[in-house]
């Protein structure tokens, strides 16, 4: 005689998501997975991009559109001051490639806290 086991997935409580590596329950604010070590999608997060940075670095860098959307709105209005000297848009540049080269941990600890 064999038993019925049900597999059917069991609702989470609050503030539970699933894992995507092993599929067991984790904390929606857990960097990784305690059972099977995969790193959470989205861990540590605030919405912040380096590419969304190196883009806007690149196109708006001369006018500091890039230091807004970091969060950085003093050094931006500096770079919107400046910007018919041209030399924001030659730091936005070095910044652009700054941004290409950095790995995502160190980006986001220094502007995803």
């Amino acid at each position: 005689m064999t038993q019925d086991v049900d597999t059917r997935p069991q609702p989470l409580s609050a503030g539970m998501i699933y894992c995507h590596g092993c599929g067991k329950p984790i904390h929606e604010s857990a960097r990784s997975c305690p059972n099977c070590g995969a790193v959470a999608r989205g861990a540590g997060r605030s919405g912040r991009s380096k590419w969304s940075a190196a883009i806007l670095a690149f196109f708006l860098g001369g006018f500091g559109v890039h230091r807004f959307y970091l969060g950085q709105p003093i050094v931006g209005l500096i770079y919107l001051l400046f910007c018919w000297t041209l030399v924001p848009a030659l730091i936005a540049f070095f910044e652009f490639i700054y941004f290409l080269v950095i790995s995502e941990e160190k980006f986001d600890q220094q502007y995803n806290r």
